[in-house]
C-alpha cells in the first residue's frame, strides 16, 4: 500500500475531486481481488497454460511491480550519497526492525549518522532524516515556521491535541502567548508550586510504600490510551478551573497555583488595554492547560523513572545526595522545603541535570519538502561532554561547569521558538522528587535481563519500567501544612 500526498487538486471522478494535501491510499492488495474469478480462493491453476488467466489479468501484477520499483527509485534519488540503507522492502521500508527491536534500530541510525551528522531511512512510505549533529538540530529547531519545518510530535497529534495547540502555533501569536505565560514561572510562582508539589509527592510516596512494600512496583505514568479516552472530560474540568481562577483573580486574591498566576497576568493586561486578549477565553485557557499537563506527564514520568534507575545503579551518588539533603532538610521538622533550601542542594540539582541529559543541512544536501526529520536531542547529549556515556553529576559542578561550556549540546528542553517554557518548573520538580524519595524511602530495583535497555515511547524509559521494592527509611513521614 503506497501513501501519496497530493500537492494539487485532482479530478478523481465526475462527482468528486481529491483536494490538495489529501493523503491517498491506492490499495494494491484490493486490486489483486478484481477481475480474477473466485479471487479469494487460493488456486495456482489460474496461472496454468490452459487457462491463461495470468495473461488476461497480468496488469495487476505489472502495476504492483512498477509501483514498487518507482518507490525504491524515489527513495534512492532523494537519498543520494547520504548514509542509510540502499536495499529495502518497497512500501514497508525498514518498519520490521523498527517494530521488532526499536533500541537497536535507533542505535544503528545514530551510528550511520556519525560521519556526516545525519542519515536517512524509509519507513511505511515515508522518507525520514535522522539528525545526530547538534548544530543541525539547532538549525531545525530555530526554523520551526510555516515556510520551513513544522512540529509533528505524534502521528495523530493534531487530532489528539487540537489544531489550536501551542505546538502548532507560529509567529507573533505564538510569541505573544509565550510572553503572557512567562509569569507562571517567576521565582515567586515557582516557590508557590514547590509547596504544592511536596504535598503531592509525599502522598504518592506514602501510598507507594503502603501498597508495594513487598512486591516490585511498576512506577505509573504510561497509560496513554486511558489518557486519550479522558481528554474531553479533562478539557471540561480545566475550562471550569480557568473560570473559577478568573473569578478569584478579579476579586484581588493572591495566586496559589499555575492557573492563578496566568489569570492574574491576563486580568492585569485586559484591565490596562480595555480589551480581552485573543486567547483568553475559559475554553482556550483550558486547552493550553491541557498542553502543559500532556507535555509534563510523559517527560516528567520519564525523568522520575531514570532518576530512580540511575540512583539505584550508582550507590555512591545516592549516598552523596542523601548526605546533602540531610544537612539542609529533615522530615522530622515537619517543615516544607523552601526555594532557598532547594537552591542550596547543589549536588542534587546536578543529579537532576545529569538525569535529564542522559532544512538545508549542508552545502551538499537539501531536505526535500514533505520529509520527516528527527533531531535527536538524546544523541546531542553524548557530544562535547567529557565521558558523556558515564553518569557523572560532577560535570555540572561549579568547578567543571560543563553545562556552560557545552550548553549547545544540552538540548533536553529543545531550542528555538518552541523551547520548553517550563524548564525551571520541571527541574525544580525533579530535584524535589529526588530529595524526598531518597530521604523518605529505601528502594531496591528488581533487575531482570535487558531491564536497562531503552524503550522508545514519545520519550525514553527503561525497558522494565523501573520495577523497585520500597520500604520506609525515616522514623515517620513529615506532617506538612500549607502556608
Amino acid at each position: 500500500m503506497r501513501v501519496v500526498t497530493l500537492l494539487d487538486s485532482h479530478p478523481f471522478a465526475e462527482w468528486y475531486t481529491i483536494h490538495k494535501g489529501s493523503i491517498v491510499f491506492p490499495s494494491i492488495y484490493e486490486s489483486s481481488f478484481r477481475g480474477f474469478k473466485e479471487a479469494e480462493r487460493f488456486e495456482p491453476e489460474r496461472f496454468s497454460e490452459e487457462r491463461q488467466k495470468d495473461v488476461i489479468f497480468k496488469r495487476n501484477y505489472l502495476a504492483f511491480e512498477a509501483e514498487a520499483t518507482l518507490a525504491v527509485i524515489w527513495y534512492l534519488r532523494r537519498k543520494r550519497n547520504v548514509p542509510g540503507p540502499n536495499i529495502l522492502f518497497p512500501f514497508l521500508g525498514n518498519v520490521i526492525p523498527l517494530i521488532t527491536n526499536p533500541t537497536k534500530f535507533w542505535q544503528l541510525r545514530a551510528q550511520l549518522s556519525a560521519s556526516v551528522g545525519f542519515s536517512v531511512n524509509y519507513v511505511f512510505g515515508r522518507f525520514i532524516v535522522f539528525i545526530r549533529n547538534t548544530e543541525l538540530s539547532h538549525l531545525i529547531f530555530a526554523n520551526v515556521k510555516p515556510d520551513a519545518f513544522s512540529l509533528i510530535v505524534h502521528p495523530f497529534g493534531k487530532k489528539l491535541f487540537g489544531q489550536r495547540n501551542m505546538i502548532y502555533m507560529f509567529g507573533q501569536v505564538h510569541k505573544d502567548l509565550r510572553r503572557h505565560i512567562a509569569p507562571n514561572f517567576t521565582p515567586k510562582a515557582l516557590s508557590t508550586y514547590t509547596q504544592l508539589q511536596q504535598l503531592i509527592i509525599l502522598e504518592h510516596l506514602k501510598s507507594w510504600e503502603r501498597l508495594w512494600s513487598t512486591l516490585p512496583f511498576d512506577l505509573p505514568g504510561f497509560a496513554f490510551r486511558e489518557a486519550k479516552l479522558g481528554i474531553e472530560r479533562m478539557l471540561k474540568t480545566l475550562t471550569h478551573c480557568a473560570a473559577e481562577s478568573k473569578k478569584k483573580m478579579l476579586q484581588g486574591e493572591d495566586p496559589s497555583c499555575l492557573i492563578d498566576f496566568w489569570m492574574q497576568e491576563m486580568v492585569r493586561v485586559t484591565a490596562e488595554s480595555k480589551t480581552p486578549l485573543p486567547y483568553s477565553t475559559d475554553e482556550e485557557i483550558g486547552n493550553y492547560l491541557f498542553d502543559f499537563l500532556f507535555a509534563a506527564q510523559d517527560a516528567s514520568t520519564s525523568s522520575l523513572l531514570w532518576a530512580v534507575t540511575l540512583l539505584d545503579s550508582h550507590p555512591d551518588v545516592l549516598r552523596e545526595v542523601r548526605e546533602e539533603v540531610s544537612r539542609i532538610w529533615s522530615p522530622e521538622s515537619d517543615a516544607l522545603m523552601t526555594a532557598e533550601q532547594l537552591r542550596e542542594m547543589k549536588y542534587t540539582q546536578a543529579v537532576a541535570l545529569e538525569v535529564v541529559e542522559d532544512f538545508s543541512l549542508t552545502e551538499w544536501y537539501t531536505i526535500p519538502k514533505g520529509l520527516i526529520v528527527f533531531p535527536s536531542v538524546y544523541e546531542s547529549s553524548f557530544q562535547g561532554f567529557r565521558e558523556a556515556d558515564r553518569f557523572d553529576p560532577e560535570r555540572f559542578s561549579e568547578e567543571r561547569q560543563e553545562d556552560v561550556i557545552f550548553r549547545r549540546n544540552y538540548l533536553a528542553f529543545g531550542a528555538g521558538p518552541h523551547k520548553c517554557v517550563g524548564q525551571r518548573y520541571a527541574l525544580n520538580h525533579l530535584v524535589l522528587f529526588i530529595a524526598m524519595f531518597v530521604t523518605l524511602l529505601d528502594f531496591k530495583r528488581h533487575r531482570t535481563d535487558g531491564c536497562d535497555e531503552i524503550m522508545y515511547t514519545p520519550t525514553i524509559s527503561p525497558k522494565d519500567g523501573c520495577m523497585v521494592f520500597l520500604t520506609r527509611r525515616c522514623p515517620r513521614y513529615p506532617n506538612f501544612t500549607l502556608n
